[in-house]
Parts: C-alpha cells; structure tokens; sequence
C-alpha cells in the first residue's frame, strides 16, 4: 500500500470501482495492484483503497484506486467515496444480466456525486467464462459509447485487459490535466487537494499533488 514518498511521483489520481456485489471489483483491484487473484467470492469488507504508480511519459502518477468495501449491498456508499475521484471503472459481470442491467443506475449515482469530467470506463468482467456469457459485446459497447464511456473486456482471473483497463483510464485522466495545464500556464487551473493547497511544485521539482478536473 502507498508507503511511497512525495519525491516517488507526481501526481495522485483518485480512481473508483464501482457496480454490483459480486461482479469482481475487488480481485480487479488486487490483480493490478498486487497481480494477486482470490478465488474466495465472500464480501469485501474494510477494504478501504489500494495504490500502484505507474510511468506515463516522463511523469510518475500515482492511481489511488478505491474499492466499495462491500457497501454497495446495502446502498450504503457515501458521497466521500466519490469526493475527489478522477476516474471510475463501473464494472458488471458479463454472465449476469442483472449487474449490466443496473449500469445506468451506477452511472447516475456517479454524476450525482462526482465531478462532471471524471473519466469514466465501463467493464465487462469475467470474459474468462465466454460460454456462461448474458451480456452481448455489441450491446455493452453501444451503451458506453452512447454515453461517452471508455469500454473494455477484462478477466481478473487470467488478468485479460486488467493492465489496460487501468492504463487507458490513467491516460485518459493525464491527457485532461496535461491539456488543462497547457491552456493555463500563468494560472492554476489544476486545483490542488485542502492538504496540498498552495504547493504548486517549481520547475523540475517533482512534488505530489491531488488532481481535481
């Protein structure tokens, strides 16, 4: 979990996990993190967050990614867990109908709580299990799209498009501050979190910093 220090990485980008209990958002989290799999299907409970830096460009981000702790199965996730976030994976399991059918559920949850410009992906998990499959590719990509979604396929099992679920939606979020910071030079248009208000880090200088779109 993060032990690093602020000299380790640039910047900080909260990522969330949402979706239905039992759809794979804690072994999603545990492949990329720790490329580690629990074939134990019992609620997640406590789990609060886990961290992995990774290199984009020259620039080490740090992804902070949120895990609901079991929550979700009571309704009982607040709008701390979405304060801050960047990013989010609305994940469904592909063999069960019902978690996709809720998507836009989750999907208004998280712009009711969430900043209008967090990069959003949704997640078809367990591709592994193609034969057991109740949500068609065709249909789950033509949903993301039509609501601006990323979309990917993943198996937190045999780690299919873990790595890349991630990545994509790190980039996605790095292009935004990138572009956000070259059309503001003089002026702080990346807002910095309460604790690393008035940091802005000097040339060269690598300082961590909470981005906020």
């Amino acid at each position: 979990m993060g032990n690093g220090t602020e000299e380790d990485y640039n910047f900080v980008f909260k990522v969330v996990l949402i979706g239905e209990s039992g759809v794979g958002k804690t072994n999603l989290l545990s492949r990329f993190t720790r490329n580690e799999f629990s074939h134990d299907s019992r609620t997640t409970i406590g789990v609060e967050f886990s961290t992995r830096t990774v290199m984009l460009g020259t620039a080490a981000v740090k992804a902070q990614i949120w895990d609901t702790a079991g929550l979700e199965r009571y309704r009982a996730i607040t709008s701390a867990y979405y304060r801050g976030a960047v990013g989010a994976l609305l994940v469904f399991d592909l063999t069960k109908h019902q978690t996709y059918a809720v998507v836009e559920r989750w999907l208004k949850e998280l712009y009711d709580h969430a900043e209008a410009t967090i990069v959003v992906m949704l997640v078809g998990n367990k591709s592994d299990l193609s034969q057991a499959r109740e949500v068609p590719t065709d249909e789950a990509r033509m949903f993301a799209e039509n609501n601006g979604l990323l979309f990917l396929e993943t198996s937190a099992l045999d780690s299919t498009n873990v790595e890349l679920a991630f990545e994509t939606v790190l980039k996605e979020i790095f292009a935004k501050v990138s572009k956000q910071r070259q059309n503001s030079t003089r002026t702080n248009a990346v807002t910095l979190s309460s604790a690393q208000a008035g940091q802005e880090p000097g040339p060269g200088e690598k300082r961590a910093c909470c981005i906020s779109l």
